[in-house]
């Protein structure tokens, strides 16, 4: 009895190892990146001369087409396969626009050697598995053996694209490519210094002269006018008309009473917020999905 009881226990043993480590595994997957642009390096591979052109190639791609492609880099996919990997990323991100889902993700990767186009089921007409294949053997993989990730990123890009375009998608809305061509051509970095450096100035100026509630109105439809004039867009418009009131107003960030504004101590200087300015979004930032973008597992995976 006692020979039979020692393999029992040894069995139950290795069982509750096997059932302990299961969550372990688990918690070890790559976790999914915020998607903060349309190219994200987390590899250091490209420059930011080359990230921010196939950035630009992207968007103005979207601005013209509608559908969103993403470009992602990360040094591996382990434990899972990058098409797993992939799969889940796609899904998370749902990139596309929301009553079409013509979203493509382009994941590489590096330390792997591994490249996945994953297609949104939209897309699967455009960019059949087959034609996902041929991209990668034709345009990524000669490039990446010879060291040139760039260059396969962007020839990938053009076919996928050419593809794309030869599909009948519903084009763009206007209100969408306004609001993207304005964000795209000004950048995170010259709103943000525009909001967090020109705003509170102007604030300070004009609540020098005629106090803080009647200046803070006066800042924010300065900041509107100006957020219209430059974007064409009046959500943008809007947008930065509220955000001035908020910071002069509210907050006071920039503004300065009269006393301040003609030379005495009264109030202090005004405050500013700013120095050497940002970057959001991790070059080219701003940009988000469309919301849609159902991925079912199609396109192709290859190696270099």
């Amino acid at each position: 009895m006692r020979r039979l009881l020692v393999p029992v226990s040894l069995g139950l043993a290795a069982l509750w190892l096997l059932a302990a480590a299961l969550p372990l595994h688990a918690q070890q997957v790559l976790p999914v990146p915020a998607l903060s642009a349309r190219v994200i390096d987390q590899t250091a591979t490209l420059s930011s001369e080359q990230r921010d052109a196939l950035e630009n190639k992207l968007a103005a791609f979207e601005r013209e087409a509608g559908s969103q492609v993403v470009v992602l880099l990360v040094p591996t996919t382990q434990p899972e396969d990058i098409a797993s990997y992939a799969n889940r990323v796609a899904n998370e991100w749902k990139i596309g626009r929301r009553d079409i889902g013509d979203g493509l993700l382009v994941i590489v990767a590096k330390n792997d050697r591994r490249v996945r186009i994953e297609v949104a089921k939209t897309l699967e007409g455009a960019i059949p598995d087959l034609a996902a294949r041929q991209v990668i053997d034709r345009a990524i993989t000669p490039a990446f053996r010879a060291g040139d990730f760039a260059g396969g990123l962007n020839a990938a890009v053009d076919q996928l694209a050419a593809r794309i375009r030869g599909e009948a998608l519903p084009a763009p809305s206007q209100q969408q490519t306004g609001a993207q061509t304005a964000v795209g051509e000004l950048g995170w970095e010259e709103l943000a210094i525009f909001f967090f450096v020109a705003v509170p100035i102007l604030g300070a100026v004009l609540t020098g002269i005629l106090g803080r509630k009647l200046g803070s109105l006066t800042t924010a439809g300065a900041a509107g006018g100006i957020g219209y004039l430059i974007t064409a867009s009046l959500l943008i418009g809007a947008a930065a008309a509220f955000a001035a009131l908020v910071l002069v107003g509210v907050f006071g960030i920039g503004s300065a009473t009269r006393g301040a504004a003609r030379g005495t101590r009264h109030g202090g200087p005004p405050i500013i917020w700013g120095g050497g300015g940002s970057s959001w979004g991790g070059g080219g930032g701003g940009f988000s999905s469309g919301g849609g973008g159902d991925f079912g597992g199609g396109g192709a995976s290859g190696s270099w």
